[in-house]
């Protein structure tokens, strides 16, 4: 935390890079050479006994294993030692609960990544309005897309400059993800209402006051027949394969357009979910949000052979839409949005918030009669309306009652608590 009212930030900035074919073979090469050095890390780790897994003996082997090995020298000494940190940071996740054991990363399956830990190997200039030019270790100076304005030159000091980076390949082609760390001035509490949010599929986010955010299809209709067509032609390709056979160029080319298209999917899908996201930042000062176990909620419906499911296909389908709408992602964005202008973003038990008439307060299991459609089954009531807004309102209730969701002992636990006003992010 800085002094007279500043505050480090810390975030992360992607664009994308302009390399020649010499260049992207040359990254490739350091991105697998990387990738070997996680599965020669995982190997050594397995036939170690517990006495010698320590950092220096793992450094001094692969210092040793890049004099050995020529393919591993090609990648630069500090990605090496990236690598190390990132294996053994790891298995302190694992150790801690937060994720399960490291494992062998495969050639096809894993991420590509290349990392940059020093910030000032990068030596970024802006030379265009539109372009910019970074020093990549072994690769050279390279041109990268300038979308945002970064702590360079004369706006670089101690509190405000880039601290590494990371090169990623994904299947639009290698893009370097700058780490920026500013000082920036507190925000004010926020002044702005308070609102509930209501997530689902039909209506992607339904608030409390009424307004809806909505979106279209992420690929066009050419798009999707495209990809329905490359679909089919891998299965085919599948179909007429030997089992145990390799899979072929060909299959594999096809492969890979399958995955561009999808990723230029998710690309549309997460530009839609930060300016909607900054939208309602800017607007709302307190956001309220159901407590949703995703996780539990995408199960599959298959069952076992004893138990079998019903309507596997209709739950299946469920599920992907459930996935595709990305909820968690946005919930994220909302938190650190919200608390970079001052706001807050709260979470409140789930049940019953769309079978609850928000008129009256009267439950009842039928109330909601479809998707869209919301009738309160009380006599003295009898409110109709839509069931997004209704359950948008009853989230925003849930908060006002003092209901709000507050983390106890690893777990979320409910608490009565008086309502206070958003203060600034700490």
């Amino acid at each position: 935390m800085g002094d007279h009212g500043l505050e480090k930030r810390q975030f992360g900035h992607r664009a994308r890079l302009a390399l020649t074919p010499a260049e992207a073979l040359r990254m490739d090469g350091q991105a697998h050479a990387a990738r070997t050095m996680w599965n020669l890390l995982h190997a050594w780790w397995q036939m170690m006994p517990k006495e010698k897994r320590t950092l220096a003996n793992a450094d001094a082997a692969i210092r040793q294993a890049r004099r050995d090995l020529d393919f591993l020298a090609v990648l630069p000494a500090q990605a090496a030692q990236a690598v190390l940190k990132t294996y053994f940071q790891a298995w302190k996740n694992c150790w801690d609960g937060r994720s399960g054991p490291p494992n062998f990363k495969a050639r096809f399956r894993a991420a590509t990544t290349v990392d940059v830990p020093q910030g000032r190997d990068l030596n970024i200039t802006r030379v265009h309005r539109r372009w910019g030019m970074v020093n990549l270790p072994k690769i050279g100076r390279v041109r990268f897309r300038w979308t945002k304005g970064l702590p360079v030159g004369k706006h670089a000091d101690t509190g405000n400059r880039i601290t590494g980076a990371r090169l990623v390949n994904d299947p639009l082609g290698w893009h370097i993800a700058f780490r920026v760390q500013t000082l920036e001035p507190r925000p004010a509490p926020h002044q702005g209402p308070e609102t509930g949010i209501d997530v689902g599929i039909t209506v992607p986010l339904a608030l409390s006051d009424g307004e809806t955010y909505g979106h279209g299809a992420w690929l066009t209709g050419r798009e999707q027949a495209r990809l329905l067509d490359l679909e089919q032609r891998a299965a085919r390709r599948r179909k007429h394969g030997r089992p145990g056979e390799r899979t072929s160029r060909r299959l594999h080319h096809t492969y890979d357009q399958i995955a561009g298209l999808r990723a230029k999917a998710k690309r549309r899908a997460l530009d839609w979910q930060h300016k909607t996201t900054t939208k309602i930042a800017d607007m709302y000062g307190t956001v309220v949000v159901e407590a949703l176990t995703i996780a539990n909620m995408v199960k599959s419906a298959k069952g076992t052979a004893d138990l079998p499911g019903r309507n596997v296909a209709q739950k299946s389908g469920l599920n992907r839409s459930i996935g595709g709408e990305a909820w968690g992602r946005t919930v994220t964005l909302l938190t650190y949005k919200l608390a970079r202008r001052g706001g807050a973003l709260v979470k409140v038990p789930a049940p019953n918030t769309s079978r609850r008439c928000s008129a009256c307060g009267f439950t009842a299991p039928g109330s909601r009669e479809t998707q869209a459609l919301f009738v309160c089954k009380s006599p003295d009531c009898g409110w109709t309306g839509n069931a997004d807004y209704n359950a948008a309102r009853n989230i925003l209730h849930l908060y006002r009652m003092g209901l709000a969701l507050i983390p106890a002992a690893g777990r979320a636990v409910v608490r009565r608590a008086k309502r206070v006003k958003p203060v600034a992010a700490r």
